[in-house]
């Protein structure tokens, strides 16, 4: 029997990441493999593709409306979609009430309990954006994931969260088994994008595992709530997730502990680029009018 392998997508919000990640695991279904997602978004959209659906009910909502997460069963909250992948969606409070991490930390618990991962080789947790609440790294902190694939983009708030994305690996990697599978970038057509983001691989000390190019075909799936490797299995871009597929099935064993950048050598590292120019101290805090009349002296 095969070794359950845990692994997340981690990433800045609206990256393409719940895309990046439903596509990818389409197309490991596609290689044999048993698949559970875990959506860890309050938004509920980790699964939406995989089972054409807008939201799925979310265990935090159905454990609200059954009175708690005790009294559901395992077939209440787990659906079933493309090629058999199970799909659960963690799910969160209103927009401004209580913490959204709960609603992981519940439902990864109530998972394991009810043996939600086995008969499965792989456990997917696809995560909100940024690690700067406990409830989101949750799958990090608590020793679940051990495989983290961030999704980027060339674009500097992009690198800057998978950098601190990649602190939070590094803050709970001595004290469990998570390590960094490497950088996804998801291509947003911006410039020197493939460079910056084999850059970024590099100063965090991992490898740039695939860049995915931007292909409006993805958008024409996502309409009709659909992977790509559902809509259309024969275009260019879903071989770019077959491949983008292959290569996390073949990296097992293959993570990093991460070393993050400050602020300054990420900002060096687009100004070596030409990216960004470097900034001239003397301008800064003056207004328009103040430095039309130094230029004009």
């Amino acid at each position: 029997m095969s070794k359950l392998r845990q692994i997340a997508f981690y990433g800045k919000g609206g990256i393409g990441k719940s895309t990046t990640s439903q596509n990818t695991l389409a197309a490991l279904s596609d290689l044999g493999q048993r698949i559970l997602i875990v959506g860890c978004d309050p938004k509920a959209d980790s699964t939406r593709l995989i089972l054409h659906a807008k939201a799925q009910d979310t265990i935090l909502s159905l454990a609200a409306a059954a009175g708690s997460v005790e009294d559901l069963e395992l077939e209440d909250v787990m659906k079933v979609g493309y090629k058999n992948i199970k799909c659960v969606e963690s799910g969160g409070p209103e927009p401004g009430v209580g913490c959204a991490g709960r609603g992981v930390i519940t439902s990864i618990n109530f998972l394991e309990e009810e043996g939600a991962y086995e008969d499965i080789d792989y456990v997917s947790y696809d995560v909100l954006g940024d690690v700067v609440c406990g409830g989101f790294a949750m799958p990090i902190r608590e020793n679940k994931a051990q495989e983290i694939y961030i999704v980027m983009s060339g674009e500097m708030m992009a690198m800057y969260a998978a950098n601190n994305i990649s602190k939070g690996i590094l803050k709970y990697a001595n004290s469990g088994g998570v390590r960094l599978g490497g950088l996804v970038c998801n291509e947003r057509q911006t410039d020197k994008e493939l460079e910056l983001a084999e850059a970024m691989s590099a100063k965090l000390g991992t490898k740039l595992i695939h860049f995915v190019p931007r292909d409006n075909i993805v958008q024409h799936a996502e309409l009709r709530r659909m992977t790509v490797m559902e809509y259309a299995p024969d275009s260019k871009q879903a071989q770019e997730y077959r491949d983008l597929a292959n290569k996390i099935h073949n990296n097992s064993g293959n993570g990093i502990i991460p070393t993050p950048i400050t602020m300054d050598e990420l900002e060096d590292m687009l100004m070596e680029h030409g990216i960004m120019k470097q900034v001239d101290e003397t301008q800064v805090g003056k207004s328009a009018t103040e430095l039309a009349a130094a230029s004009a002296a």
